[in-house]
């Protein structure tokens, strides 16, 4: 991924040099579960180094990067380099590194999807009561709140968080089952051992390699945590529209919006959420092709890994980030939102009025085409729809005030929002 998308931090963990030190653990931990090795031998090990550049260069001779690396290491050890690699393969060591890294990249991901629901938390009950149109259709429908739009919101991050802890705690399993699965040279023992000292979970059966449908989940729910920030993202770049006006990203000092037109305020922010989007679902779909591999083992997966599990890994940690920073720093415009309840001139009371003619008497169907009538005149006069209803026949004899009052839309606000504390927040 390009520098400017990646965090230093999670940049490192998708380095050559920590997959290769992934790899040295493994196998370090294998040759400390080993019959043979001395104690002077597995301090050797143990000290045994390598460089990316110099496995990069037996690379160049052997065109095999794990038994490149492997005789680097085996070399830095000296004559105890031989048990190096004893009885494994190098899916071995390569799918078992790979998940290393994979709950290393878990563990630093994972705080700020925690951090995101808890913010979208705080700043729904921080907007309970902030009344806005509720819009389907893109349409104005009924008000609602600001806080209960982010409620919602709220409680989708948290799915996604839970499926990313799911996701990365079943991707990180380990397997030393040499090759075509069958422990002919090692033991399940022996395979249990190494994955205790390694903190990882076994794979029941790897054919040699771990089944690929663990590391696709994970990418899924990537993807899936990538759509629900572009629904987020969405939703502001909708709100922040001149016309609507309602929220704008946050805008720091000595930001530009425009090269060319200084009044300009972009929702840049939330585009770029959403165009990243779109790369975690093309990535996910390269992640399930990589499932159906040829009878034990193949590599075809591996080329389309190298580049898939970095990227989307990395973008999600940058699209979680941005958002963060987009959500805590939200400005609302709680005025402009009851200005805009205004724009349909009363119509969104429809079904108020509706359902008063109903309880008057009236046919649901009748009632219907005198509310329809009297909001498209509403619409397109300008005039209000309480105005028109108190010259109209259906308007005689109807409480207008409790028709066309506000507060039954935010009466189960606190309820709806109360429900935040059901949360959870992962382990």
């Amino acid at each position: 991924m390009i520098d400017r998308y990646t965090r230093p931090e999670i940049g490192e963990l998708w380095s050559d040099h920590a997959r290769f030190e992934a790899m040295r653990r493994v196998e370090v931990a294998a040759c400390e579960e080993m019959d043979g090795p001395t104690a002077e031998e597995l301090d050797a090990i143990r000290v045994a180094t390598f460089t990316v550049e110099a496995v990069n260069e037996r690379e160049r001779v052997t065109d095999h990067d794990t038994a490149a690396f492997v005789d680097v290491l085996a070399a830095s050890a000296g004559a105890a380099g031989r048990w190096i690699h004893y009885g494994l393969t190098s899916s071995d060591v390569l799918d078992t590194g790979l998940a290393l890294q994979i709950k290393a990249v878990g563990e630093l991901i994972l705080p700020d999807s925690r951090a995101l629901v808890a913010v979208l938390a705080a700043r729904a009950h921080e907007h309970a009561h902030t009344l806005c149109a509720g819009r389907t259709h893109g349409i104005h429908a009924e008000p609602t709140t600001f806080g209960i739009k982010l409620a919602g919101f709220a409680f989708e991050a948290q799915r996604n968080l839970l499926r990313l802890e799911r996701a990365f705690a079943q991707a990180s399993v380990g397997a030393l089952s040499g090759a075509v699965g069958t422990y002919s040279a090692t033991s399940p023992d022996f395979e249990r051992r190494v994955l205790t000292r390694l903190g990882l979970e076994r794979e029941p059966v790897s054919t040699q390699v771990i089944p690929r449908d663990r590391h696709a989940e994970l990418v899924q729910a990537i993807a899936l945590a990538g759509a629900g920030l572009e629904r987020l993202a969405t939703e502001v770049r909708h709100l922040a529209r001149t016309e609507v006006g309602e929220v704008r990203e946050p805008f720091t000092a000595g930001q530009k919006g425009s090269s060319a037109m200084p009044h300009k305020r972009n929702p840049v922010g939330s585009e770029q959420i959403s165009g990243l989007a779109r790369l975690l679902r093309g990535y996910a779909q390269a992640a399930v092709e990589d499932v159906a591999l040829w009878h034990e083992r193949d590599i075809s997966h591996s080329s389309v890994e190298r580049i898939v599990l970095p990227d989307a890994t990395i973008l999600l940690d940058h699209m979680q980030r941005r958002m963060l920073g987009l959500v805590r720093g939200l400005v609302v415009d709680e005025a402009r939102m009851r200005e805009n309840l205004d724009l349909t001139h009363g119509a969104l009371f429809s079904q108020r009025l509706l359902l008063a003619l109903v309880a008057r008497g009236a046919s649901r169907d009748d009632a219907y085409r005198v509310v329809q009538r009297l909001a498209q005149q509403a619409l397109d006069s300008r005039v209000a729809l309480r105005t028109l209803l108190a010259g109209d026949p259906a308007g005689e004899g109807l409480d207008l005030d409790a028709i066309f009052d506000l507060a039954p839309y935010v009466r189960h606000a606190d309820e709806i929002l109360a429900r935040l504390g059901e949360i959870t927040y992962g382990c």
